[in-house]
Protein backbone atom coordinates (compact mmCIF):
# COMPACT_ATOMS: atom_id res chain seq x y z
CA UNK A 1 0.00 0.00 0.00
CA UNK A 2 1.20 3.27 -1.07
CA UNK A 3 2.30 6.30 1.62
CA UNK A 4 -1.20 8.10 -0.03
CA UNK A 5 -3.08 5.94 0.46
CA UNK A 6 -1.62 3.91 3.63
CA UNK A 7 -2.29 7.18 5.12
CA UNK A 8 -5.35 8.20 4.04
CA UNK A 9 -6.83 4.81 5.36
CA UNK A 10 -5.79 5.92 9.28
CA UNK A 11 -7.41 9.63 8.51
CA UNK A 12 -11.37 10.09 9.93
CA UNK A 13 -12.35 13.31 9.06
CA UNK A 14 -15.45 14.65 10.29
CA UNK A 15 -17.25 17.60 11.49
CA UNK A 16 -20.73 18.48 14.19
CA UNK A 17 -23.80 19.65 13.11
CA UNK A 18 -26.49 20.87 15.86
CA UNK A 19 -28.99 23.43 16.45
CA UNK A 20 -27.34 26.41 18.06
CA UNK A 21 -26.71 25.70 22.02
CA UNK A 22 -26.87 22.22 21.56
CA UNK A 23 -23.39 22.20 23.06
CA UNK A 24 -21.35 21.70 19.73
CA UNK A 25 -18.58 23.96 20.57
CA UNK A 26 -18.55 22.47 24.11
CA UNK A 27 -18.37 18.70 22.26
CA UNK A 28 -15.37 20.14 20.13
CA UNK A 29 -13.38 21.24 23.61
CA UNK A 30 -14.04 17.76 25.14
CA UNK A 31 -12.89 15.98 22.22
CA UNK A 32 -9.55 17.97 22.22
CA UNK A 33 -9.29 17.22 25.62
CA UNK A 34 -9.87 13.34 25.15
CA UNK A 35 -7.48 13.64 22.93
CA UNK A 36 -4.90 15.20 25.40
CA UNK A 37 -4.45 18.29 22.43
CA UNK A 38 -5.64 20.85 25.56
CA UNK A 39 -5.21 20.23 29.12
CA UNK A 40 -8.54 21.87 30.07
CA UNK A 41 -11.56 22.59 28.37
CA UNK A 42 -13.44 25.53 28.58
CA UNK A 43 -17.34 26.83 27.90
CA UNK A 44 -18.51 29.78 26.05
CA UNK A 45 -21.31 29.84 28.62
CA UNK A 46 -19.43 27.79 30.97
CA UNK A 47 -19.04 28.21 34.75
CA UNK A 48 -16.45 30.75 36.21
CA UNK A 49 -12.84 29.92 35.94
CA UNK A 50 -13.48 27.95 33.08
CA UNK A 51 -10.94 28.72 29.93
CA UNK A 52 -12.32 30.42 26.91
CA UNK A 53 -13.08 27.99 24.08
CA UNK A 54 -9.87 27.63 22.06
CA UNK A 55 -11.94 27.12 18.77
CA UNK A 56 -14.10 29.94 19.03
CA UNK A 57 -12.15 32.95 18.46
CA UNK A 58 -13.82 36.12 17.17
CA UNK A 59 -15.09 38.58 19.99
CA UNK A 60 -18.43 38.02 18.76
CA UNK A 61 -18.40 34.68 19.24
CA UNK A 62 -17.46 35.13 22.39
CA UNK A 63 -19.86 37.63 23.47
CA UNK A 64 -22.88 35.74 22.03
CA UNK A 65 -22.02 32.03 22.98
CA UNK A 66 -22.21 31.00 19.12
CA UNK A 67 -20.09 30.14 16.22
CA UNK A 68 -19.44 32.08 13.41
CA UNK A 69 -16.11 30.76 11.88
CA UNK A 70 -14.74 27.28 10.94
CA UNK A 71 -11.78 25.68 12.83
CA UNK A 72 -9.63 22.51 11.83
CA UNK A 73 -8.44 20.37 14.51
CA UNK A 74 -6.15 17.76 14.15
CA UNK A 75 -4.84 14.64 16.38
CA UNK A 76 -3.95 11.18 16.76
CA UNK A 77 -6.14 8.91 18.47
CA UNK A 78 -5.16 5.02 19.01
CA UNK A 79 -3.76 4.51 15.47
CA UNK A 80 -5.88 6.95 14.16
CA UNK A 81 -5.72 10.66 12.25
CA UNK A 82 -8.28 12.07 13.55
CA UNK A 83 -9.64 15.55 11.84
CA UNK A 84 -12.45 17.53 13.33
CA UNK A 85 -13.63 20.85 11.15
CA UNK A 86 -15.78 23.30 13.46
CA UNK A 87 -18.57 24.28 11.58
CA UNK A 88 -20.43 27.64 12.41
CA UNK A 89 -23.42 26.33 14.67
CA UNK A 90 -26.01 30.10 14.32
CA UNK A 91 -28.75 29.26 11.67
CA UNK A 92 -27.69 32.13 9.17
CA UNK A 93 -24.42 30.67 8.74
CA UNK A 94 -25.88 27.99 6.69
CA UNK A 95 -23.99 28.48 3.84
CA UNK A 96 -20.54 28.40 5.39
CA UNK A 97 -21.44 25.37 6.76
CA UNK A 98 -22.29 23.41 4.08
CA UNK A 99 -19.16 24.86 2.60
CA UNK A 100 -17.22 23.05 5.27
CA UNK A 101 -19.31 19.88 4.95
CA UNK A 102 -18.10 19.39 1.77
CA UNK A 103 -14.70 18.58 3.07
CA UNK A 104 -15.82 16.11 5.63
CA UNK A 105 -16.49 12.10 5.28
CA UNK A 106 -18.84 11.43 8.12
CA UNK A 107 -20.66 13.82 10.58
CA UNK A 108 -21.65 13.64 14.27
CA UNK A 109 -25.08 14.55 14.80
CA UNK A 110 -25.81 16.65 18.13
CA UNK A 111 -29.25 16.25 19.66
CA UNK A 112 -30.23 18.32 22.50
CA UNK A 113 -31.94 15.66 25.01
CA UNK A 114 -34.65 18.37 26.18
CA UNK A 115 -35.23 20.00 22.75
CA UNK A 116 -34.70 16.93 19.78
CA UNK A 117 -34.21 17.29 16.15
CA UNK A 118 -34.20 21.29 15.82
CA UNK A 119 -34.67 23.24 12.81
CA UNK A 120 -31.15 24.15 11.97
CA UNK A 121 -30.05 20.65 12.86
CA UNK A 122 -32.60 19.39 9.93
CA UNK A 123 -31.15 21.69 7.82
CA UNK A 124 -27.84 20.44 8.24
CA UNK A 125 -29.12 17.07 8.43
CA UNK A 126 -30.59 17.36 4.38
CA UNK A 127 -26.98 18.70 3.71
CA UNK A 128 -25.65 15.60 5.02
CA UNK A 129 -28.01 13.47 3.11
CA UNK A 130 -27.53 15.35 -0.35
CA UNK A 131 -24.20 14.49 0.07
CA UNK A 132 -24.47 11.06 0.94
CA UNK A 133 -22.38 11.78 4.24
CA UNK A 134 -22.72 8.67 7.46
CA UNK A 135 -24.03 10.29 10.57
CA UNK A 136 -23.30 9.37 13.83
CA UNK A 137 -25.72 10.94 16.76
CA UNK A 138 -24.76 12.25 19.71
CA UNK A 139 -27.60 13.05 22.31
CA UNK A 140 -26.29 15.85 24.50
CA UNK A 141 -27.13 16.97 28.06
CA UNK A 142 -28.48 13.58 29.74
CA UNK A 143 -27.56 15.26 32.95
CA UNK A 144 -30.38 17.60 32.50
CA UNK A 145 -33.94 17.13 32.56
CA UNK A 146 -34.89 16.36 28.63
CA UNK A 147 -37.28 13.77 26.76
CA UNK A 148 -37.66 9.93 27.02
CA UNK A 149 -34.59 8.36 24.95
CA UNK A 150 -37.16 5.69 23.54
CA UNK A 151 -39.15 8.79 22.27
CA UNK A 152 -36.37 10.84 21.36
CA UNK A 153 -35.15 7.24 19.17
CA UNK A 154 -38.64 7.45 17.46
CA UNK A 155 -38.91 11.08 16.45
CA UNK A 156 -35.17 10.78 14.70
CA UNK A 157 -36.65 7.71 12.92
CA UNK A 158 -39.82 9.58 11.91
CA UNK A 159 -37.91 12.83 11.23
CA UNK A 160 -34.56 11.83 9.24
CA UNK A 161 -35.47 8.86 7.78
CA UNK A 162 -32.51 7.33 9.16
CA UNK A 163 -33.16 3.72 11.71
CA UNK A 164 -31.54 4.74 14.89
CA UNK A 165 -28.95 2.29 16.23
CA UNK A 166 -27.73 3.22 19.77
CA UNK A 167 -24.48 1.30 20.83
CA UNK A 168 -24.97 2.62 24.38
CA UNK A 169 -28.07 3.32 26.53
CA UNK A 170 -28.57 5.21 29.48
CA UNK A 171 -28.74 4.41 32.89
CA UNK A 172 -31.28 6.80 34.47
CA UNK A 173 -33.78 9.26 33.03
CA UNK A 174 -32.11 12.47 31.75
CA UNK A 175 -31.47 15.11 34.21
CA UNK A 176 -30.82 12.17 36.50
CA UNK A 177 -26.93 10.09 34.43
CA UNK A 178 -25.28 7.84 35.96
CA UNK A 179 -23.62 6.37 32.70
CA UNK A 180 -24.40 4.36 30.18
CA UNK A 181 -25.05 0.58 28.96
CA UNK A 182 -22.55 -0.69 26.14
CA UNK A 183 -25.17 -2.71 24.51
CA UNK A 184 -21.96 -4.30 22.52
CA UNK A 185 -21.28 -6.40 25.20
CA UNK A 186 -23.65 -5.40 28.07
CA UNK A 187 -21.27 -3.77 30.02
CA UNK A 188 -22.06 -0.49 32.33
CA UNK A 189 -19.60 2.31 32.02
CA UNK A 190 -20.35 4.86 35.33
CA UNK A 191 -19.46 8.48 34.76
CA UNK A 192 -17.84 10.31 37.89
CA UNK A 193 -18.36 14.17 37.83
CA UNK A 194 -15.70 16.52 37.75
CA UNK A 195 -15.84 19.94 38.96
CA UNK A 196 -17.01 21.92 36.10
CA UNK A 197 -16.19 19.19 33.69
CA UNK A 198 -12.67 21.15 32.56
CA UNK A 199 -11.03 17.59 33.03
CA UNK A 200 -11.55 14.15 31.54
CA UNK A 201 -14.52 12.25 33.98
CA UNK A 202 -13.27 8.93 35.48
CA UNK A 203 -14.87 6.13 34.05
CA UNK A 204 -15.57 2.94 35.53
CA UNK A 205 -16.60 -0.28 33.60
CA UNK A 206 -18.54 -2.38 36.03
CA UNK A 207 -20.08 -6.07 34.90
CA UNK A 208 -24.39 -6.10 34.40
CA UNK A 209 -24.45 -7.50 38.03
CA UNK A 210 -22.24 -5.17 39.82
CA UNK A 211 -24.59 -2.49 37.87
CA UNK A 212 -27.95 -4.04 39.56
CA UNK A 213 -26.23 -4.25 42.73
CA UNK A 214 -25.44 -0.03 42.79
CA UNK A 215 -27.97 1.41 40.56
CA UNK A 216 -31.05 -1.32 41.14
CA UNK A 217 -33.84 -0.35 39.02
CA UNK A 218 -32.54 2.34 36.51
CA UNK A 219 -30.51 -0.45 35.30
CA UNK A 220 -32.95 -2.78 34.73
CA UNK A 221 -34.81 -0.20 33.22
CA UNK A 222 -32.17 0.60 31.04
CA UNK A 223 -31.74 -3.33 30.23
CA UNK A 224 -35.29 -3.84 29.38
CA UNK A 225 -35.41 -0.86 27.28
CA UNK A 226 -32.20 -2.19 25.35
CA UNK A 227 -33.29 -5.68 24.60
CA UNK A 228 -36.30 -4.00 22.96
CA UNK A 229 -34.19 -2.26 21.08
CA UNK A 230 -32.73 -5.50 20.13
CA UNK A 231 -36.28 -6.53 19.24
CA UNK A 232 -37.30 -3.87 16.79
CA UNK A 233 -34.33 -4.51 14.85
CA UNK A 234 -32.21 -1.53 16.52
CA UNK A 235 -28.53 -3.05 16.33
CA UNK A 236 -25.59 -1.80 14.28
CA UNK A 237 -24.97 -2.62 10.89
CA UNK A 238 -22.06 -1.25 9.27
CA UNK A 239 -22.91 -1.35 5.87
CA UNK A 240 -26.37 0.13 6.57
CA UNK A 241 -24.45 2.49 8.67
CA UNK A 242 -22.13 3.36 5.20
CA UNK A 243 -25.23 3.32 2.70
CA UNK A 244 -26.64 6.24 4.70
CA UNK A 245 -29.82 4.07 6.35
CA UNK A 246 -28.98 3.99 9.75
CA UNK A 247 -27.55 5.66 12.40
CA UNK A 248 -25.09 4.79 15.31
CA UNK A 249 -26.69 6.86 18.98
CA UNK A 250 -24.46 7.64 21.82
CA UNK A 251 -25.71 9.60 25.22
CA UNK A 252 -23.49 11.95 26.25
CA UNK A 253 -23.15 14.70 28.32
CA UNK A 254 -20.55 17.26 26.73
CA UNK A 255 -19.99 19.56 29.32
CA UNK A 256 -19.36 17.12 32.16
CA UNK A 257 -17.35 14.99 29.38
CA UNK A 258 -19.76 11.81 30.22
CA UNK A 259 -19.62 9.80 26.85
CA UNK A 260 -16.92 11.73 24.99
CA UNK A 261 -14.09 9.32 24.69
CA UNK A 262 -16.67 6.52 23.66
CA UNK A 263 -17.41 9.06 21.04
CA UNK A 264 -13.59 9.04 20.20
CA UNK A 265 -13.61 5.17 19.90
CA UNK A 266 -16.48 4.95 18.21
CA UNK A 267 -15.35 7.56 15.04
CA UNK A 268 -12.16 5.56 14.43
CA UNK A 269 -14.25 2.21 14.49
CA UNK A 270 -16.83 3.15 12.31
CA UNK A 271 -16.12 6.64 10.37
CA UNK A 272 -15.39 6.04 6.72
CA UNK A 273 -11.35 6.98 5.87
CA UNK A 274 -11.58 9.00 2.84
CA UNK A 275 -12.67 7.53 -0.54
CA UNK A 276 -11.46 8.05 -4.09
CA UNK A 277 -13.42 11.55 -4.59
CA UNK A 278 -14.64 12.36 -8.31
CA UNK A 279 -13.85 15.37 -10.47
CA UNK A 280 -16.31 17.78 -12.12
CA UNK A 281 -17.07 15.24 -14.43
CA UNK A 282 -17.86 12.62 -12.12
CA UNK A 283 -14.09 10.19 -12.71
CA UNK A 284 -12.90 9.13 -9.60
CA UNK A 285 -9.70 10.40 -8.68
CA UNK A 286 -7.84 7.63 -7.46
CA UNK A 287 -6.14 8.28 -3.52
CA UNK A 288 -2.58 7.71 -5.42
CA UNK A 289 -2.76 10.46 -7.93
CA UNK A 290 -0.99 13.27 -7.71
CA UNK A 291 -1.51 15.86 -5.52
CA UNK A 292 -4.81 17.34 -5.66
CA UNK A 293 -7.09 19.22 -2.71
CA UNK A 294 -10.07 21.69 -3.23
CA UNK A 295 -10.58 24.84 -1.59
CA UNK A 296 -13.60 25.00 1.03
CA UNK A 297 -13.37 28.19 2.99
CA UNK A 298 -10.83 31.24 3.29
CA UNK A 299 -10.85 33.16 6.44
CA UNK A 300 -9.17 37.04 6.88
CA UNK A 301 -8.37 38.44 10.37
CA UNK A 302 -7.53 35.32 12.49
CA UNK A 303 -4.83 37.11 14.14
CA UNK A 304 -4.80 41.32 14.33
CA UNK A 305 -0.51 41.28 14.23
CA UNK A 306 -0.87 39.54 10.82
CA UNK A 307 -2.89 41.07 8.12
CA UNK A 308 -3.16 37.66 6.04
CA UNK A 309 -5.69 35.85 4.55
CA UNK A 310 -5.77 31.83 5.01
CA UNK A 311 -7.27 29.40 2.94
CA UNK A 312 -8.86 25.95 4.23
CA UNK A 313 -7.90 23.37 1.59
CA UNK A 314 -9.31 19.39 1.60
CA UNK A 315 -6.45 17.05 0.60
CA UNK A 316 -7.88 14.74 -1.57
CA UNK A 317 -5.05 12.63 -3.36
CA UNK A 318 -1.63 12.07 -3.17
CA UNK A 319 1.02 13.57 -0.73
CA UNK A 320 1.08 17.65 0.32
CA UNK A 321 4.53 18.87 0.76
CA UNK A 322 5.37 22.10 2.21
CA UNK A 323 6.54 24.32 -0.26
CA UNK A 324 5.53 22.29 -3.22
CA UNK A 325 4.43 24.27 -6.01
CA UNK A 326 0.85 23.73 -7.12
CA UNK A 327 -1.96 25.05 -9.91
CA UNK A 328 -4.61 26.42 -9.57
CA UNK A 329 -7.01 25.32 -11.69
CA UNK A 330 -9.07 28.67 -11.83
CA UNK A 331 -6.51 30.23 -13.51
CA UNK A 332 -4.00 28.40 -14.31
CA UNK A 333 -1.68 29.73 -12.49
CA UNK A 334 1.43 28.58 -9.62
CA UNK A 335 0.66 28.99 -6.09
CA UNK A 336 3.98 28.47 -3.76
CA UNK A 337 2.53 26.79 -0.55
CA UNK A 338 6.02 27.70 1.46
CA UNK A 339 3.36 29.22 4.42
CA UNK A 340 0.79 25.68 5.51
CA UNK A 341 -0.47 25.63 8.51
CA UNK A 342 -2.56 24.05 10.86
CA UNK A 343 -5.29 26.40 12.42
CA UNK A 344 -7.49 25.62 15.62
CA UNK A 345 -9.11 29.25 17.15
CA UNK A 346 -6.03 31.25 17.10
CA UNK A 347 -3.34 28.61 17.33
CA UNK A 348 -1.20 27.98 14.68
CA UNK A 349 1.19 24.98 13.94
CA UNK A 350 3.32 24.56 10.86
CA UNK A 351 2.20 21.58 8.43
CA UNK A 352 5.12 19.99 6.72
CA UNK A 353 2.99 16.82 5.13
CA UNK A 354 -0.47 15.93 4.45
CA UNK A 355 -2.39 13.16 2.85
CA UNK A 356 -5.74 12.38 1.77
CA UNK A 357 -8.52 13.81 4.16
CA UNK A 358 -6.56 16.57 5.96
CA UNK A 359 -7.20 19.55 6.01
CA UNK A 360 -4.46 22.20 5.77
CA UNK A 361 -4.65 26.16 5.57
CA UNK A 362 -2.34 28.50 3.45
CA UNK A 363 -1.29 31.13 4.45
CA UNK A 364 -0.72 34.55 2.57
CA UNK A 365 -3.85 32.96 -0.18
CA UNK A 366 -5.09 36.40 -1.50
CA UNK A 367 -4.81 34.46 -4.87
CA UNK A 368 -7.43 32.10 -3.78
CA UNK A 369 -11.10 31.32 -3.29
CA UNK A 370 -13.53 28.99 -2.50
CA UNK A 371 -14.22 26.24 -4.95
CA UNK A 372 -10.63 26.56 -6.27
CA UNK A 373 -8.90 22.99 -7.45
CA UNK A 374 -5.31 23.14 -6.92
CA UNK A 375 -2.93 19.88 -7.96
CA UNK A 376 0.33 19.19 -9.29
CA UNK A 377 1.49 17.24 -12.12
CA UNK A 378 -2.13 16.09 -13.49
CA UNK A 379 -4.89 18.35 -14.24
CA UNK A 380 -7.67 18.48 -11.99
CA UNK A 381 -11.01 19.86 -11.14
CA UNK A 382 -13.37 19.36 -8.86
CA UNK A 383 -16.93 20.14 -8.65
CA UNK A 384 -17.74 23.70 -7.56
CA UNK A 385 -19.19 24.57 -4.41
CA UNK A 386 -23.06 25.65 -4.49
CA UNK A 387 -23.88 29.13 -3.63
CA UNK A 388 -26.94 29.60 -1.82
CA UNK A 389 -29.68 32.21 -2.36
CA UNK A 390 -29.71 35.31 -0.68
CA UNK A 391 -32.61 36.13 1.41
CA UNK A 392 -31.53 39.57 2.95
CA UNK A 393 -30.02 42.87 1.08
CA UNK A 394 -28.57 45.94 2.01
CA UNK A 395 -26.53 49.08 0.83
CA UNK A 396 -23.56 49.67 2.35
CA UNK A 397 -22.22 52.87 2.86
CA UNK A 398 -18.75 54.22 4.16
CA UNK A 399 -19.29 56.35 7.39
CA UNK A 400 -16.02 58.28 6.99
CA UNK A 401 -15.51 59.57 3.11
CA UNK A 402 -11.50 59.53 3.78
CA UNK A 403 -11.73 55.65 4.76
CA UNK A 404 -12.76 54.76 1.16
CA UNK A 405 -9.75 52.63 0.32
CA UNK A 406 -10.35 50.59 2.90
CA UNK A 407 -13.88 50.22 2.50
CA UNK A 408 -13.02 48.96 -0.93
CA UNK A 409 -10.90 46.57 0.25
CA UNK A 410 -12.86 45.29 2.99
CA UNK A 411 -15.76 44.50 0.89
CA UNK A 412 -13.25 42.65 -1.58
CA UNK A 413 -11.79 40.44 0.96
CA UNK A 414 -15.13 39.50 2.84
CA UNK A 415 -16.85 38.88 -0.62
CA UNK A 416 -13.62 36.90 -1.66
CA UNK A 417 -14.17 34.63 1.57
CA UNK A 418 -17.56 34.25 0.87
CA UNK A 419 -18.98 36.14 4.27
CA UNK A 420 -21.38 38.37 2.19
CA UNK A 421 -22.19 38.31 -1.73
CA UNK A 422 -21.16 41.54 -2.75
CA UNK A 423 -23.28 42.71 -5.60
CA UNK A 424 -22.86 46.08 -8.07
CA UNK A 425 -25.99 48.01 -8.61
CA UNK A 426 -26.30 50.81 -11.98
CA UNK A 427 -28.81 52.04 -9.44
CA UNK A 428 -26.72 52.68 -6.33
CA UNK A 429 -23.13 52.82 -8.26
CA UNK A 430 -19.77 51.53 -7.29
CA UNK A 431 -19.73 53.65 -4.32
CA UNK A 432 -22.79 52.11 -2.57
CA UNK A 433 -22.51 48.11 -3.04
CA UNK A 434 -25.03 46.36 -2.19
CA UNK A 435 -24.77 42.82 0.66
CA UNK A 436 -26.62 40.13 0.09
CA UNK A 437 -26.32 37.01 2.50
CA UNK A 438 -28.53 34.15 3.54
CA UNK A 439 -29.11 35.42 7.34
CA UNK A 440 -29.30 38.41 8.89
CA UNK A 441 -26.32 38.02 11.33
CA UNK A 442 -23.95 37.87 8.48
CA UNK A 443 -24.62 41.26 8.33
CA UNK A 444 -23.55 41.98 11.74
CA UNK A 445 -20.11 40.10 11.01
CA UNK A 446 -19.64 42.02 8.13
CA UNK A 447 -19.87 45.71 10.36
CA UNK A 448 -17.96 44.49 13.16
CA UNK A 449 -15.15 43.29 10.75
CA UNK A 450 -15.03 46.22 8.72
CA UNK A 451 -14.73 48.76 11.68
CA UNK A 452 -12.14 46.43 13.67
CA UNK A 453 -10.29 45.11 10.88
CA UNK A 454 -10.32 46.98 8.30
CA UNK A 455 -10.70 50.68 10.26
CA UNK A 456 -13.90 51.86 7.43
CA UNK A 457 -16.95 51.63 9.94
CA UNK A 458 -19.84 51.32 7.52
CA UNK A 459 -23.73 51.65 7.53
CA UNK A 460 -26.18 49.57 6.70
CA UNK A 461 -29.69 50.21 4.59
CA UNK A 462 -31.80 47.18 4.28
CA UNK A 463 -33.66 46.81 1.02
CA UNK A 464 -37.06 45.50 0.94
CA UNK A 465 -36.01 42.62 -1.42
CA UNK A 466 -36.51 38.81 -0.33
CA UNK A 467 -35.96 36.68 -3.34
CA UNK A 468 -33.01 36.18 -5.97
CA UNK A 469 -32.96 34.54 -9.08
CA UNK A 470 -29.94 34.20 -11.70
CA UNK A 471 -30.56 36.16 -15.08
CA UNK A 472 -29.16 36.84 -18.34
CA UNK A 473 -28.35 40.01 -20.12
CA UNK A 474 -31.06 39.89 -22.88
CA UNK A 475 -33.38 39.17 -19.83
CA UNK A 476 -31.77 42.27 -17.18
CA UNK A 477 -33.56 45.07 -18.67
CA UNK A 478 -37.25 44.28 -19.10
CA UNK A 479 -36.50 42.85 -15.32
CA UNK A 480 -35.04 46.39 -14.26
CA UNK A 481 -38.41 47.73 -15.33
CA UNK A 482 -40.81 45.37 -13.74
CA UNK A 483 -42.12 46.29 -10.38
CA UNK A 484 -40.82 45.66 -6.89
CA UNK A 485 -37.64 44.16 -9.02
CA UNK A 486 -34.32 45.06 -9.51
CA UNK A 487 -31.11 43.72 -11.26
CA UNK A 488 -27.28 43.71 -9.65
CA UNK A 489 -24.46 41.86 -11.02
CA UNK A 490 -21.90 39.83 -8.98
CA UNK A 491 -17.81 40.19 -8.84
CA UNK A 492 -17.62 36.86 -11.50
CA UNK A 493 -20.06 38.24 -13.92
CA UNK A 494 -23.28 36.60 -12.54
CA UNK A 495 -26.45 38.75 -13.01
CA UNK A 496 -28.92 38.01 -9.99
CA UNK A 497 -32.61 39.65 -9.97
CA UNK A 498 -34.00 40.44 -7.04
CA UNK A 499 -37.37 40.62 -5.79
CA UNK A 500 -39.23 41.98 -3.03
CA UNK A 501 -41.61 38.86 -2.53
CA UNK A 502 -42.70 35.67 -4.33
CA UNK A 503 -45.91 37.53 -5.52
CA UNK A 504 -43.67 39.98 -7.87
CA UNK A 505 -41.89 36.66 -8.85
CA UNK A 506 -44.57 34.76 -10.36
CA UNK A 507 -46.46 37.73 -12.11
CA UNK A 508 -43.43 39.00 -14.20
CA UNK A 509 -42.80 34.76 -14.73
CA UNK A 510 -46.37 34.63 -16.34
CA UNK A 511 -46.61 37.96 -17.66
CA UNK A 512 -43.55 37.32 -19.68
CA UNK A 513 -42.34 33.41 -19.70
CA UNK A 514 -39.48 34.03 -22.08
CA UNK A 515 -37.44 35.76 -19.52
CA UNK A 516 -34.34 33.78 -18.27
CA UNK A 517 -35.20 33.33 -14.15
CA UNK A 518 -33.16 30.20 -12.76
CA UNK A 519 -33.87 29.51 -9.23
CA UNK A 520 -30.70 29.32 -7.13
CA UNK A 521 -29.95 26.59 -4.33
CA UNK A 522 -31.97 27.34 -1.42
CA UNK A 523 -30.76 27.41 2.04
CA UNK A 524 -32.90 24.83 2.90
CA UNK A 525 -32.29 21.44 1.07
CA UNK A 526 -34.65 18.85 0.80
Amino acid sequence: MSTAAGEAARRRTFAVISHPDAGKSTLTEALALHAHVIGRAGAVHGKAGRGATVSDWMDMEKARGISITSAALQFAYREAVVNLVDTPGHADFSEDTYRVLTAVDAAVMLVDAAKGLETQTMKLFAVCKHRGIPIITVVNKWDRPGLDALGLMDEISERTGLTPTPLTWPVGIAGDFRGVLDRRDGSYRHFTRTAGGATIAPERVMTADAALAQEGDAWTTAVEEAELLGETGADHDQELFLAGATTPVLFASAVSNFGVGLLLDTLVDLAPPPADRPDADGKPRALDDPFSAFVFKVQAGMDTGHRDRLAYMRVCTGVFERGMVVTNAANNRPFATKYAQQVFGRDRETIETAYPGDVVGLVNAQALGVGDTLYTDVPVVYPPITTFAPEHFAVARVADTSKYKAFRKGMDTLAGEGVVQVLVSERRGDGAPVLAVVGPMQFEVAQHRMEHEFGAKVSLENLPYSLARATDAESAPEIAKARGAEVMSRPDGELLALFTDKWSLRALQQNKPHLTLTPLVAAELS
